[in-house]
């Protein structure tokens, strides 16, 4: 029987999901959780549709593209990219997406030269992958360059080996059991409020954040590329303004998401200094994830993470009693944040293997 041939086009990304052309985008979503779900058993990892649309929607700060691999009819593997608009961005960052089912028979080399074709003609000279791990030991295990964890290898991390990538850093990815017992956050959060003293004040928020505190989140938005550590890879600095937390927050929030914030304000100086955000989709019966989590470097030491994970944390059973866990990652040499999460309950559910390489 002949071979059907390998065909890659561009993913169409319609103004609706109700459009007629919104096929392939749903499709999309469905790989990536399909993927999430054969590779570490959590298909909530993964956007939806609905949650993707308004991202890709939208290239002011950053242009979001795919590429779909056909045999004959039957979608076999996607991959999509991301280029951040900084002027000094250097890198592409790439999400490959091809299922058991269709890997080996040469899907997933051909849509990573694709992303990579794609990246060299936009002027990129990094790309950028992330690989999901389950939680557990085996005979081939990997360690990152910067020594902090390790992970068992995988067909995908096999394939990033062998064509010249470089693993860089290790994230965890913990849980949280939202409906377990609070007082050991409560306790934890008092203990804190009390080493940090009266030269902090917490303050919080649901999206759209209020005008007063654009311009000062803005400013601790921006310092999640520089200050959160990310190994060797080659993050350009983020260029913030209020009129961006503006579009990010349209961004969120157009899906049906809800997001909460706690943020930490330096008494004498008005500045915000540390933030945690929770995010939830339209369901509020799902899964939440926490997205930015960051301390100003020159606050740390205060015990201003705990505060502001433990303040949401509390926040958000109250504004979501529904939600059954709180997904999170960090990296793996963040250890004063795993401490917080480890003391108040987030136990390591899977990992994420960052991989770097100039093209």
């Amino acid at each position: 029987m002949p071979h059907t041939p390998l065909t890659i086009t561009r993913l169409v990304v319609p103004a609706e999901l109700s459009d007629d052309n919104a096929a392939e985008f749903r499709a999309c979503a469905e790989l990536n959780r399909l993927i999430c779900d054969e590779q570490v058993g959590l298909p909530d990892l993964a956007p939806s549709a609905a949650q993707m649309l308004p991202s890709w929607s939208d290239n002011t700060d950053s242009v979001d593209l795919g590429f779909v691999a056909r045999e004959g009819q039957q979608i076999v593997g996607m991959v999509t990219m991301s280029f951040a608009q900084e002027a000094e961005a250097r890198a592409a960052e790439v999400d490959l997406l091809v299922p058991e089912a269709t890997w080996g028979h040469g899907v997933e080399d051909a849509l990573l030269a694709r992303a990579e074709t794609e990246a060299r003609a936009r002027g990129r000279s990094l790309v950028q992958l992330w690989s999901l791990h389950p939680p557990r030991e085996q005979q081939q295990m990997l360690v990152p360059r910067t020594g902090w964890g390790r992970v068992p290898a995988t067909p995908l991390s096999d394939l990033l080996s062998s064509n010249g990538f470089t693993l860089e850093q290790m994230e965890r990815n913990s849980k949280y059991d939202l409906q377990s017992d609070a007082d050991p956050v409560r306790e934890t959060l008092a203990e804190a409020m009390m080493a940090a003293g009266n030269d902090y004040e917490v303050v919080e928020w649901n999206m759209p954040t209020p005008p007063e505190f654009r311009e000062g989140f803005a400013e601790v938005l921006a310092r999640l590329s520089t200050d959160a550590p990310s190994g060797d890879m080659d993050f350009a600095a983020q260029n913030w303004d209020a009129e961006r937390v503006v579009r990010r927050e349209a961004r969120l929030l157009g899906a049906g998401q809800a997001v909460s914030v706690v943020a930490v304000r330096h008494v004498s100086s008005g500045a915000l200094v540390a933030f945690n955000e929770l995010l939830i989709g339209a369901d509020r019966t799902s899964v939440t994830h926490q997205f930015g989590t960051l301390v100003s470097k020159k606050h740390r030491g205060h015990r201003l993470g705990t505060i502001v994970k433990c303040a949401n944390l509390l926040r958000w059973r109250e504004l979501m009693p529904q939600s059954p866990v709180v997904s999170t990652f960090n990296a793996e040499e963040n250890r004063p944040m795993l401490n917080i999460n480890e003391a108040i309950g987030f136990r390591p559910v899977s990992y994420a293997a960052a991989w770097q390489k100039e093209i």
